[in-house]
């Protein structure tokens, strides 16, 4: 079973607009070329993109070139709908077809953290993911110090499957989600 292109170009919450990256705008952002973003009618929140957006670029690309158009199980840009800047983002490191699941990972500009802004994107990637059929689980990890990241995968009820080094590994199951819905 392959996984299958992406139907929705944007996820909607009551305050956030989610839409994933495609390899285009990625190879621009490297480049600190933001026409992409703009013409999208969309504007850079302060601070964005972070070290980290940065730093995550490259495996955005890599991903993406495995597929042959964004699935969803890539990266998402992070919107404020307000004002319609970036504030983040948040996705997946692509689909484990042996384990069908998928490993979520996110971040939000220091200006906008603590605000609720991850709790409601990740909430949205959550329920979106366990639309698809084929995603039974989705992992996460954490450095034992982002104590931010481990009160919000509690929340979700996402389980501690053991710790490594400077790392907690998360799980949760689609059947645990569907319990909790």
């Amino acid at each position: 079973m392959k996984v299958p292109k992406l139907t929705e170009n944007r996820l909607e919450t009551q305050r956030l607009i989610l839409i994933p990256y495609n390899l285009e705008l990625c190879h621009n952002l490297i480049k600190n070329n933001f026409d992409d973003v703009f013409q999208m009618g969309l504007k850079k929140g302060i601070g964005w993109p972070d070290e980290d957006v940065i730093e995550t670029l490259p495996r955005i690309i890599n991903n993406l070139s495995k597929v042959e158009a964004p699935t969803g199980f890539e990266s998402w840009m992070i919107i404020k709908k307000e004002t319609s800047e970036i504030i983040g983002d948040l996705g997946f490191k692509g689909f484990n077809y042996e384990k069908q699941s998928v490993d979520i990972g996110y971040g939000i500009i220091k200006e906008e953290r603590g605000k609720g802004f991850a709790e409601e994107a990740v909430r949205e990637m959550i329920r979106w993911a366990f639309s698809i059929e084929m995603v039974q689980e989705i992992t996460a990890q954490c450095l034992f110090e982002n104590s931010a990241s481990i009160n919000l995968l509690q929340k979700f009820c996402f389980a501690e499957i053991h710790k490594e080094t400077a790392m907690v590994y998360w799980s949760l199951s689609k059947n645990n989600y569907i319990a909790l819905s």
